[in-house]
């Protein structure tokens, strides 16, 4: 009986310990929004979520750039490219469900059908009949479902190290690899480090340097959001790749596909399936770059991207 309380004892130590030195406390809405909104944030229900997203740049433009990041992601990854692109584009750019301030859905799905129909409804609220779009990993994944779903409204489309494919033998940042094991998973709503967060973002960069601790700080500030840490591992139990991929050959709009070349999680294999299956495509491999082109060389892809949508075809 000893050696069991011992143990326990023991056991509650190393609990203690942990979540003294780990354990974060959701930060509350209100607090983020005073530090990563701005003055054009807004945001608007859809499905019982505020959305948070900004329209912003060139109001002459009269097909707005559509940007979608990727898990883990808020609209702040693309702040580069709004930097570059606003004199000449207007931008609409969004956190995801699940993400930013925009947190979590209120029954925890995250299927493609519901980020279709997040996007599409902010389209329709904001009475924008047809847009270009990028989007980045899981981004460019609802980037082309909804061009194939909705083409209507899509006239070209940016996929930047986008998913989709069945992807195998590829590794994961910790913190997917995290998320799929059980109990430690539920851990880690409770129990969240930041050195956790900082390896992430460094297994997804080539340039190991470009990663700062306020880019490190954002990610992991935005991950405490009431919900988010919980909708993150509900996203990865809940929201498996389907057979919509055998369809992209189906896809007609001018297609750029960018792509990081040291990307180890979507490696530019998937690239050429991309090129391969599309019937009008450009297909640019960045060197030096990991899997976000956007946040890690964001002049350099800004470019290559308003050349593509400038370009007629």
């Amino acid at each position: 009986m000893k050696k069991r309380y011992v143990f326990l004892a023991i056991l509650v130590g190393i609990i203690v310990l942990v979540s003294g030195l780990w354990g974060y406390r959701d930060i509350p809405l209100e607090v983020l929004k005073g530090k990563y909104a701005n003055e054009q944030s807004r945001f608007i229900f859809i499905r019982n979520m505020p959305v948070h997203f900004r329209l912003e740049g060139n109001p002459s433009d009269t097909i707005p750039l559509l940007l979608l990041h990727g898990t883990g992601a808020s609209l702040h990854t693309w702040d580069g490219w709004v930097n570059e692109m606003q004199k000449t584009e207007r931008i609409l750019r969004l956190d995801l469900p699940a993400f930013g301030l925009t947190g979590p859905t209120s029954d925890g799905q995250y299927s493609m059908e519901i980020f279709n129909d997040v996007v599409t409804q902010l389209l329709d609220s904001l009475g924008l009949k047809r847009v270009d779009i990028a989007g980045n990993s899981l981004g460019g994944y609802i980037a082309w479902y909804v061009a194939l779903h909705h083409p209507e409204r899509v006239r070209k489309l940016v996929l930047i190290d986008a998913v989709g494919y069945p992807i195998e033998n590829t590794q994961k940042p910790i913190a997917f690899r995290l998320a799929a094991v059980p109990v430690i998973n539920k851990i880690f709503t409770y129990i969240t480090p930041r050195f956790i967060v900082r390896n992430s973002i460094l297994d997804l960069y080539a340039d190991k340097s470009k990663v700062s601790e306020e880019l490190v700080n954002r990610y992991f500030e935005l991950s405490l959001r009431a919900g988010n840490r919980q909708a993150f591992l509900d996203r990865a139990r809940s929201f498996t790749p389907d057979s919509s991929y055998l369809l992209i050959n189906a896809i007609t709009q001018p297609t750029l596909i960018l792509w990081g070349e040291e990307d180890r999680f979507v490696p530019s294999t998937l690239a050429t399936r991309f090129h391969e299956d599309l019937p009008h495509d450009t297909l640019v491999i960045m060197p030096n770059n990991g899997h976000m082109p956007m946040e890690e060389s964001p002049a350099a892809s800004a470019r290559i991207v308003m050349k593509f949508l400038e370009d007629s075809q």
